[in-house]
């Protein structure tokens, strides 16, 4: 049976008013399920807020839209209350506990990607509440919950029974919540359309990785991620990653072409590609995009915190370092032809500009 490797769209799982969230489904991308990922999105309207939680997976969040306020709680740490806008990644280990809000007109929209395999489904996130219907204070009973944290019947029954909401509401305008503390932004998050560039090719494309190096926290997540731009028109290079990671793939702006080879050279995939689509691409299996005219943006992460690729094409492209003679028996071609094979792409890497 072939998988299904097409783009597929998140579908909501619960909201009101205040926001919602959506998720991919495992039974719809298969992939999920077979690479053990998750993949959500949480989007809040202006005064929007997203109750405490913690998770059974470690995760790479990326603010797609929006501005707002995230409360990050790390296993035995102080609350790091940050200011958080378009662009920022924020990687979120096991145990973790965290908060969102939006205060802002515009429409806060935060996407989620991480690693499923201890979690308890496959290819999902499970979310525990701290707080709301369906938080932890409503399974304990009122005498559990008096003596766990020293307080009366009423208090005790307020705690269980106050909040009716599920995972998002909408707070009154007159609400204080804490605002951000610049500080506690050092090592918590990254913006990837103001990080200094680690690939940049005129009039082709450019790229900032998220690892280590960065963002330190990923190493605890387990997974590294990227934030790749191309020009209209432009072609990102047929590559693969050959430190056996898989490749979760969400289309953050534009459209474009996609093709992926697989093995025994069959394609596996060719399809369009836009906006809100994910997918994902199995380990050391071959893709490459070209952009529509308006140019195509990507957010990945990588199953390893310091991810290594290898390109086919271009100045650093694997054919540059085979002997020409190989080259001439593999492909069964002359030397005249070789030498043209390898004469190309001499100056442009990962990405090319559109033919002129």
């Amino acid at each position: 049976m072939e998988l299904d490797l097409s783009p597929k769209l998140a579908k909501k799982v619960y909201g009101d008013d205040g926001g919602s969230y959506h998720a991919w489904c495992p039974n719809e991308l298969p992939m999920l399920r077979q690479g053990n990922i998750g993949a959500a999105k949480l989007a809040l309207e202006k005064n929007g807020f997203a109750f405490p939680r913690y998770s059974d997976s470690s995760k790479v969040a990326y603010v797609l839209q929006g501005a707002g306020v995230a409360g990050i709680i790390l296993p035995e740490s102080e609350e790091k209350v940050i200011a958080i806008k378009k662009g920022d990644a924020i990687a979120l280990p096991f145990g973790v506990i965290t908060w969102w809000y939006n205060k802002d007109d515009t429409e806060l929209v935060v996407l989620f990607m991480g690693d499923t395999s201890k979690g308890h489904k496959a290819g999902q996130f499970t979310d525990f509440f701290l707080t709301g219907a369906n938080g932890i204070f409503t399974g304990f009973t009122t005498d559990f919950v008096k003596r766990a944290w020293d307080v009366d019947d009423d208090t005790a029954k307020a705690l269980i029974s106050n909040q009716n909401g599920k995972g998002v509401v909408k707070l009154d305008a007159n609400v204080k919540m804490p605002e951000p503390k610049p500080d506690h932004r050092k090592g918590m998050a990254l913006n990837c359309e103001e990080a200094p560039l680690d690939t940049d090719i005129k009039n082709a494309g450019n790229v900032v990785l998220l690892n280590t190096k960065n963002l330190p926290l990923v190493g605890q997540v387990g997974m590294g991620a990227d934030l790749v731009r191309l020009e209209g028109n432009a072609m990102c290079s047929p590559g693969f990653s050959c430190d056996s990671a898989l490749q979760v793939t969400y289309i953050v702006k534009g459209s474009g072409r996609l093709q992926v080879v697989g093995v025994d050279g069959k394609r596996v995939l060719e399809t369009i590609v836009k906006a809100g689509n994910l997918l994902i691409v199995p380990r050391f299996f071959v893709v490459s995009k070209i952009a529509d005219p308006d140019g195509l943006s990507w957010f990945s992460i990588i199953t390893t915190p310091n991810p290594v690729f290898t390109h086919l094409a271009g100045s650093i492209g694997a054919w540059k370092a085979i002997s020409p003679q190989v080259l001439q028996a593999a492909f069964k071609v002359p030397a005249e032809t070789e030498k043209v094979f390898r004469s190309k792409r001499s100056n442009d890497a990962i990405f090319f500009p559109p033919p002129k």
